[in-house]
């Protein structure tokens, strides 16, 4: 049975639409940041990596929303959201000034981390195109009332870039609501950004007004820890044991806080080493608590992504009218997949993705 009641495609440009920064990722590989001699570049951003998934894995017709400064860097990025099939043309371009003085494009150093070695993410994204978007800068009536959006992806990285981007948020997911467009959000906790702008404080006060406008909610322990004030009982600090009761008390919790939420999921990782987890996902709807398939011992090439991927399988699933047992198995098996490749964005295609939820095996296909 159908979880959600989400716009049709009829009368829709658009499946889904994301709001945040995507920023050019480069990777050294098996190497170290601070020891490497070159990197692989990719493209990637919490909101981004949503609908880009929702496009090459699932179909979707997507675009994002964010700001970029006209450089060549900026051709660079926008190059990499072409390929991964996201329409570009709501990006916003800011004139550079030649050497980013008053704007630039983010640049995020990623480590995939191995074994007892765990990931790395040095980021150098002050002062960006994205970070500087402020209310008004975005035409919303004419992408929700004209376009057409069913959905609306968006998230807890976008709103710590600065002092701004809180209330572009606000602005971004009341407009979806009065066009009648699903709006989701992964709270996706990053101390690096808001300790800059007032801390876990600020990260509660700005999330807990977010979450009075959202329909889905996205995020581990930590980030309902962090932004919205819930802990997790019974969980151990290395997380190497998950307390499955604590994590359905916290949920129920959630939504005795905030019964606008018509689905809250929660991943469920239980770090082993940087390239072993046990990995599943739990998911609430309609009063029930749904839990996904445990992919223990899961191997992991690059960890950086498997949330985002995550949510764009369970959208999917909720966009498909699917139940919200399969929508949360679409999502840990798209993530468990994604964690398998490297880069932000997920490889897999529906296909596998279906073939592994069916407890499909890894043998070679010839």
């Amino acid at each position: 049975m159908s979880v959600l009641n989400v716009k049709s495609k009829d009368n829709c440009k658009y499946d889904c639409i994301s709001l945040g920064e995507v920023m050019l990722r480069l990777d050294p590989g098996e190497g170290r940041i601070k020891n490497s001699r070159s990197f692989n570049a990719w493209e990637g951003g919490g909101e981004y990596n949503v609908s880009r998934g929702l496009k090459k894995c699932f179909r979707k017709d997507v675009a994002v929303v964010t700001a970029l400064a006209e450089n060549e860097v900026g051709y660079l990025v926008e190059d990499f959201i072409m390929q991964g099939g996201v329409d570009t043309s709501l990006i916003k371009w800011v004139p550079y000034d030649g050497i980013g003085r008053g704007v630039r494009n983010g640049i995020n150093f990623t480590e995939r981390g191995f074994g007892v070695r765990g990931a790395l993410g040095v980021s150098d994204r002050g002062n960006t195109a994205a970070s500087q978007l402020k209310v008004g800068d975005i035409d919303w009536d004419y992408i929700f009332g004209t376009l057409g959006v069913r959905w609306l992806h968006t998230g807890g990285i976008f709103a710590a870039l600065s002092d701004t981007t809180p209330d572009v948020v606000i602005e971004a997911v009341k407009k979806a609501k009065q066009y009648g467009t699903m709006v989701s959000y992964d709270l996706n906790y990053r101390p690096s950004l808001w300790s800059y702008i007032g801390g876990k404080p600020r990260a509660q006060a700005v999330n807990k007004e977010i979450a009075k406008y959202i329909d889905v909610m996205i995020g581990n322990e930590e980030d309902f820890t962090a932004c919205l004030g819930f802990e997790v009982e019974g969980n151990d600090g290395d997380l190497k044991e998950l307390n499955l009761d604590g994590y359905k008390k916290m949920i129920n919790n959630v939504v005795e806080a905030y019964p606008n939420f018509k689905v809250v999921a929660t991943t469920l990782r239980g770090v082993k080493t940087a390239t072993v987890n046990d990995w599943s996902a739990i998911c609430w709807a309609d009063g029930e608590v749904y839990k996904a398939n445990d992919y223990d011992s899961l191997e992991i090439m690059d960890r950086v992504g498997g949330g985002d991927s995550f949510a764009s399988g369970l959208i999917y699933g909720l966009m498909n009218g699917d139940d919200a047992l399969t929508a949360v198995n679409y999502g840990a098996a798209h993530g468990a997949i994604a964690m398998t490749t490297a880069g932000d964005t997920s490889m897999a295609s529906i296909k596998e993705v279906k073939n592994l939820m069916s407890g499909g095996s890894a043998r070679v296909q010839r």
